[in-house]
């Protein structure tokens, strides 16, 4: 059988039979490596930490608290969401689901908004599929095969994108349990690692962002891999919110807001009125120090 060499970030290398997954890899270098790493570079491409070496390559594990690691977490509590919807509202259709910043959302066809009880009861339904430790597992398959496979699940959604793939493309595809959604990955080996995550808000959003599209539902969640991370994350939300320019611009009775007027165009009132006199006296006199002349 043929050997493949491996080299590790130290510029160590080892040998190993061609076809060996990185997980083996990293259980034979040790027990603790294999618990905590959930995907592995190879050759700088991300890929499941259960991809398969087939020629020498460089490669690097990748853990759960580090910032590619986390982006893998909050995609794939994203996965998770969109499987709860689905239990949940079997009518909804899945469009797409990326991750932001700390966050991820996921944008669905509904025929009805999400409530906060919505919210909450798949929150809760996240947290049970979790538990059973559904094991996240990819493979590929062709364009023609994609679109078949979502057309006779009528997620119209996904074969709208799938179309728009180059026909030579392999199509990559996800699944836990009957839930299947089209994805690059990499994902979490399994559902049980994600633990600590908190769905935040709904709102509404373009397909595609163009207005004239249909309007679908989205849902923001975050994830973390510590309890500790996620309180600090919720508190630091919070915190912000305090200090929103809308939330301050009411309290303070600085502006108001008229959707008939423009929507999202701020109308002064006397207490804001004032406050932009003067900063445009302070503005002025400062310029005026300078030797700035108008």
């Amino acid at each position: 059988m043929s050997s493949v060499t491996v080299t590790l970030p130290d510029k160590s290398t080892k040998e190993f039979s061609s076809g060996v997954s990185s997980y083996e890899i990293a259980t034979q270098i040790g027990a603790r490596l294999a618990q905590d790493s959930i995907a592995v570079k190879v050759n700088c491409e991300l890929y499941d930490i259960n991809y398969n070496i087939t020629e020498d390559s460089e490669i690097e594990f990748v853990t759960i608290n580090s910032e590619e690691g986390h982006d893998i977490l909050l995609h794939s509590t994203a996965h998770l969401m969109a499987q709860a919807v689905k239990i949940l509202f079997p009518k909804a259709k899945i469009t797409i689901g990326p991750t932001i910043e700390n966050r991820f959302y996921y944008d669905f066809d509904v025929e009805v908004p999400f409530t906060e009880k919505d919210l909450e009861n798949i929150e809760n339904k996240m947290r049970e599929l979790a538990s059973q430790k559904q094991e996240i597992t990819h493979f590929e398959i062709s364009r023609d095969e994609a679109i078949d496979l979502f057309n006779k699940k009528d997620e119209s959604y996904k074969v709208e994108i799938i179309s728009d793939i180059d026909p030579k493309e392999k199509i990559t595809v996800y699944s836990q349990n009957s839930f299947i959604d089209l994805c690059r990955g990499p994902h979490l080996p399994n559902t049980e690692m994600i633990r600590h995550f908190k769905l935040l808000d709904s709102s509404s959003a373009y397909w595609r962002g163009n207005e004239n599209n249909k309007v679908l539902q989205r849902i923001y969640g975050t994830a973390f891999s510590s309890k500790k991370e996620l309180k600090s994350y919720l508190i630091l939300i919070e915190e912000a919110k305090k200090r929103d320019h809308r939330k301050l611009g009411k309290e303070l009775n600085l502006f108001s807001f008229d959707d008939e007027v423009g929507p999202g165009l701020p109308l002064w009132l006397p207490n804001g009125t004032i406050l932009v006199e003067e900063l445009e006296n302070l503005a002025k006199d400062t310029e005026r120090k300078a030797g700035y002349q108008r």
